[in-house]
């Protein structure tokens, strides 16, 4: 399936994502750490837009960078029609420039996890750190180990509704920690017919040790690390691990 297609049922996918949980992380964790609601920020792989619109309404000056043209698309017509103003832009996140300094940056949606090896990740981390005030904010979440070895490999999950189905094999990667994804949609079209797409994606994440490793060799301060929303710092069967550093 080509990004043209995907971007416009993204958002219909996606539709039980915790968009407002990852708002509400954003803010309490701006808050704890001292930094203002009107701060400018960096939606990393933001996708469609949806957290980079509900920021903006917070009154953050938002901008939003992702690889595909189609997404930003689909996130600028959001932006539009929500009334607020966000400014998006194309670029891979191993590859950030251009941009005056930021006082938070976030990645969320397990983004990160699509990066396919250590160097990119380094890199990455790298690009924000330029990017970022002194005292700025770098805020992720990524796919825990069990998440990616117990509940994606080897496993089918499949949706059947009247205008979108889809069948998703989850296989084990070929490199420790990664997974890919196999996904064929079968989408109603406006004469009823249904047609066939398909996707392949491919994620990896490593130990909760090494992040936080390649986080402090870059220069940052490692502010808190937890796991699922909760707050807590994560046990064995965590799903989701969060970080916050500081610049």
């Amino acid at each position: 399936m080509a990004y043209e297609q995907f971007a416009y049922l993204y958002d219909y996918l996606m539709k039980d994502a915790p968009y407002e949980a990852w708002r509400d992380f954003v803010k309490r964790k701006i808050k704890q750490y001292g930094r203002t609601s009107s701060a400018r920020l960096l939606d990393v792989g933001c996708g469609t837009g949806e957290l980079s619109v509900r920021l903006a309404q917070d009154g953050f000056q938002v901008t939003g960078i992702d690889l595909s043209e189609d997404m930003l698309t689909v996130a600028q017509a959001k932006a539009e029609e929500s009334g607020v103003r966000v400014e998006f832009f194309q670029q891979n996140m191993t590859e950030l420039e251009g941009f005056a300094l930021f006082d938070c940056v976030v990645i969320f949606c397990d983004s990160l996890n699509y990066l396919q090896n250590e160097a990119e990740v380094r890199q990455t981390f790298a690009r924000i750190y330029e990017h970022l005030h002194d005292g700025g904010l770098f805020m992720f979440d990524v796919h825990s180990i069990y998440k990616m070895e117990h509940l994606f490999a080897n496993q089918t999950f499949a949706n059947n509704e009247e205008k979108i189905s889809y069948i998703w094999n989850c296989f084990p990667g070929d490199v420790p920690y990664s997974v890919e994804h196999e996904l064929t949609f079968f989408v109603q079209q406006s004469n009823g017919m249904y047609e066939r797409f398909d996707e392949w994606h491919i994620q990896r994440t490593y130990e909760v040790e090494r992040y936080q490793q390649w986080l402090l060799s870059t220069g940052f301060e490692v502010l808190d690390i937890s796991a699922d929303f909760t707050g807590e710092f994560p046990t064995e069967t965590s799903e989701r691990i969060f970080f916050v550093a500081k610049k």
